[in-house]
């Protein structure tokens, strides 16, 4: 071939590659249509996310009309929910059973579930006055703290408690919280104090005390109710600069869907404000709805929430 031919094909060769590069990307954009508008949109994650405290369907569990073991099942088929956050009252003589721990394991992989915490209660005060009391509520948290890191949770949620004064309380439980967080350290395992009455219900009492622990795996876990006599808003500001978790605690909805003692949407940008975008956990304790229509309301409302962010 002639040069000046060959230059020509050469030429005319490369615009034929590049308009073909050029209509199979619009092609493809084409075909993509909404798929690649989805793609664009899970490339953004989202602000927090979901989780289901058991705490929620205590009614039906207590009733035995719930079995502990389908939890995560119930949590992702009726729900759509992928964390869960388990309560030792439902399993409190199984914390050294491995054989049950390993179905419950299984259970939620199953379905593709995250097991996120465990909520710890009479396990004794971590801030006793009494020295031997307090060893012994720290040692009867140590099978949880074990039972959390074989399930693949990142914490276990304790209660600060004390029948002590502000100041001296304030010692205790910090003595408390810290033998704790030692032993659960080497498990990769967070120990998280939740606004649970008594003086932890006090939010500056609670991160003056987390604070005194100088442990990292030490942290909170900030529920929008249990203030009481302390301002809620104020109290989960408090809070949050430890927070490794949150509880969105509801009671009761409009018709709106709109939470009527909390107002979510104040709550959750003191959540994000704070940098936090991990689990937040649906903790539905209203009665005029049943536990169920009550998980969903409180799902329903935390999802309005994601455009805060």
């Amino acid at each position: 071939m002639p040069k000046s031919n060959l230059q020509s094909h050469l030429t005319s060769r490369r615009h034929f590659l590049a308009s073909t590069a050029a209509a199979a990307a619009v092609a493809s954009t084409t075909t993509l249509g909404s798929a690649g508008s989805l793609f664009a949109q899970d490339a953004k994650a989202a602000p927090f996310k979901i989780s289901l405290a058991q705490w929620s369907l205590n009614k039906p569990l207590f009733a035995k009309k719930l079995d502990n073991l389908d939890f995560a099942k119930i949590a992702k088929e009726k729900f759509g929910i992928e964390g869960v956050e388990y309560v030792n009252q439902f399993f409190k003589d199984k914390a050294k059973d491995e054989s049950y721990l390993s179905e419950m394991k299984k259970r939620a992989a199953d379905v593709g579930v995250t097991s996120v915490l465990i909520m710890i209660d009479g396990e004794g005060a971590l801030g006793d006055k009494d020295a031997a009391k307090r060893t012994t509520a720290v040692e009867n948290h140590y099978k949880w703290v074990e039972a959390a890191k074989f399930l693949g949770c990142h914490s276990i949620r304790v209660n600060a408690q004390t029948n002590a004064e502000y100041e001296e309380g304030k010692k205790l439980a910090a003595d408390g919280l810290r033998r704790l967080s030692e032993y659960a350290k080497p498990m990769g395992i967070n120990v998280i104090v939740e606004n649970h009455g008594g003086l932890s219900s006090n939010g500056k009492w609670l991160s003056e005390t987390i604070r005194m622990t100088e442990m990292a795996n030490c942290g909170t876990l900030p529920d929008f109710g249990n203030f009481y006599e302390y301002d809620r808003y104020q109290g989960v500001t408090d809070l949050m600069p430890l927070a490794k978790a949150v509880s969105a605690k509801s009671y009761d909805f409009d018709e709106n869907g709109n939470e009527t003692k909390i107002d979510f949407r104040r709550m959750m940008k003191i959540v994000l404000d704070a940098k936090y975008h991990g689990w937040v956990g649906i903790e539905y304790e209203g009665s005029r709805l049943s536990p169920e229509d009550g998980i969903i309301a409180t799902k329903k409302l935390l999802e309005k929430c994601m455009d805060i962010a």
